[in-house]
């Protein structure tokens, strides 16, 4: 089974089709505020810039998904403490990467992976 699916090639296809004009500014930099306030108080800086504006490097945000996390289902983890604290105490969740330029609200889904008891080691 496998634990991670990496979206690189859908982000380049993505924004090789901005940079040809087939999508326009609107259609990719349209952050959700709450997604945005997130990534300003809880992302991490990445090393890349923004492929659309090149003006911020990109914040990183890791959100938890789960039923058994309960109040921690759906919401952005504040880094890998947490995330370790909840692999410890649950058999699976999934967590997914988001990045966001807060210059032009830019985001994009890079992976998703299982984290839990039952994928340890």
């Amino acid at each position: 089974m496998r634990r991670e699916i990496d979206y690189a090639l859908a982000r380049r296809a993505t924004v090789r089709e901005f940079q040809q004009g087939k999508l326009s500014r609107l259609d990719v930099c349209d952050a959700h505020p709450e997604l945005v306030r997130a990534a300003r108080h809880l992302g991490h800086d990445t090393h890349d810039a923004c492929p659309i504006c090149s003006e911020s490097p990109l914040r990183s945000v890791l959100y938890a998904y789960g039923d058994a996390l309960k109040v921690a289902n759906g919401r952005p983890l504040t880094g890998p403490d947490e995330l370790d604290r909840l692999a410890r105490r649950h058999d699976e969740f999934s967590c997914y990467v988001v990045e966001v330029c807060l210059a032009c609200q830019w985001n994009y889904l890079t992976r998703t992976f299982l984290v839990g008891r039952r994928h340890a080691g």
